[in-house]
């Protein structure tokens, strides 16, 4: 029976079978070390001149090498125990070995910290580059992580529900990935930014407290803490105030930093509160850095940011100028009670402050919501504000107004970017760290070679046809 690494020490002086890879080879002639490695940990391994048949594979091994070894635990001596090292007070006399598969010579050295290796080197072979130990670090801290936040939200009566990842393309923020429906020629669904109709209708629905674990997709320009797709944490809460969501978040993420990184300080509990004005006055941005010593990478400074303008006047940057206004952050907001009657009246537009929250750490945007707009009329006035037409309106959003009108409670909820916040807790320098097989800056993935051309086979079926230039 085969026996995992980090359990060898219960079993000393007694014969086991250890599955993994060669780490180290060291060839001293008369004996052969090996570093052996599976998911759990490392051992050491020695082939002794008086088993010959394993001395002799033990001399033809290489590197990542995939072994089967039969061995004998031994207790090591005083004088050689490596108290500082796991599995440093036990050594394997290897018995026999049998290969499983060979491997090539690895395309750069995976025992470092990978840092010095060229990013695009590692991601072309993001399979050998994630069986270094920090990289496994990262993605098994990530389980963990989200395996805590699943509990957590179980345990306070949120239920998980998957919502689709085919939709409808609506205004409401970034460009969206168009996929063609080939069934329907000239008609296209569309990948989510976020599941923010969805689970707003859940609400509708009467399920009072969703969460998700959701993937998202935008078609945007790419940084260090941005992916064309990525992962978020997805929720909300059906009759609550704006306080009760930032309470609930600000808990688990607490709980979070004290479970699984607890050599980090928060700088201040409860997290500070700013509103959107102090935040641009003191620190020129909106996702502010308020660490009182910016060199210290154990300490976490989370605040809160609030009092967000609901609208800014349209330029060439904005997603959609069709009017004179776009929304900040979220058109399905509602506006703070002291503004509701501008809104109704849309006069002072500039004026209205939203219920928008987010969350800052580190100078990093981690999570962002507010309390929902239930009221249809009140939803309504948004997009007019923004020069839709009602045909537009009712096109594009007709489905949510008619949801509203149809009971909906008061509602709000928040969506954290996952990845971001594991890259600023494992002190990674982006979210690419922390993503088992990212796409490059510039979206592509360079070891599936996508996006890829499509054949004209693929064009024709999709009723598609590429036009050149």
């Amino acid at each position: 029976m085969r026996i995992y690494i980090k359990n060898l020490g219960e079993y000393i002086d007694q014969e086991v079978l250890v599955n993994g890879w060669v780490d180290v080879r060291r060839d001293q002639g008369k004996m052969v070390f090996l570093d052996l490695r599976d998911v759990t940990g490392k051992v050491q391994a020695v082939c002794l001149p008086f088993h010959t048949e394993a001395l002799t594979v033990a001399q033809q091994l290489r590197t990542e090498w995939v072994v089967s070894v039969k061995a004998k635990v031994n207790k090591r001596p005083e004088k050689n125990i490596k108290a500082d090292v796991a599995n440093g007070d036990i050594e394997l006399e290897v018995l026999s070995i049998e290969v499983l598969n060979e491997a090539d010579t690895p395309a750069f050295d995976i025992s470092t910290d990978g840092y010095e290796v060229g990013e695009e080197v590692r991601l072309g072979k993001k399979y050998l580059d994630l069986r270094r130990a920090r990289l496994q670090h990262n993605l098994r801290t990530r389980h963990k992580v989200i395996k805590y936040i699943r509990d957590y939200f179980d345990a306070n009566n949120f239920i998980e529900i998957e919502t689709p990842l085919l939709t409808t393309p609506t205004p409401e923020g970034s460009r969206s990935y168009l996929v063609p429906a080939r069934l329907y020629p000239g008609s296209f669904y569309a990948l989510p930014q976020s599941p923010q109709q969805y689970k707003q209708l859940l609400m509708t629905a009467g399920f009072e407290r969703y969460f998700q674990v959701a993937k998202c997709m935008r078609d945007e320009d790419t940084r260090g803490d941005r992916q064309p797709e990525f992962t978020q944490l997805d929720l909300e809460m059906s009759f609550v105030t704006r306080e009760d969501v930032m309470k609930i978040n600000e808990d688990i993420l607490i709980k979070i930093v004290t479970e699984f990184f607890p050599e980090k300080k928060i700088q201040s509990i409860p997290f500070p509160i700013l509103t959107h004005k102090e935040a641009m006055e003191k620190y020129g941005s909106d996702k502010p850095d308020i660490r009182t010593d910016k060199n210290d990478s154990n300490l976490l400074a989370f605040c809160w940011v609030i009092d967000f303008p609901f609208f800014e006047a349209t330029g060439a940057d904005n997603v959609d100028d069709t009017g004179e206004w776009t929304f900040t952050h979220n058109p399905f907001s509602k506006p703070q009670d002291k503004c509701m009657n501008d809104l109704m009246e849309k006069k002072n537009i500039g004026s209205i402050l939203t219920t928008q929250y987010d969350v800052a750490l580190n100078g990093y945007e981690i999570g962002g919501g507010s309390i929902r707009n239930h009221n249809p009329i009140a939803l309504r006035r948004v997009f007019e504000v923004m020069g839709y037409s009602d045909e537009r309106i009712n096109s594009n959003f007709g489905h949510m107004l008619e949801a509203l009108a149809s009971g909906t409670p008061p509602h709000g909820g928040i969506a954290w970017g996952l990845d971001r916040l594991l890259m600023v807790l494992l002190n990674e320098p982006n979210i690419r760290e922390v993503i088992a097989f990212p796409k490059t800056g510039e979206g592509k993935d360079l070891l599936m070679q996508s996006p890829a051309v499509a054949t004209p086979k693929n064009l024709r079926e999709l009723n598609l046809e590429i036009k050149k230039k």
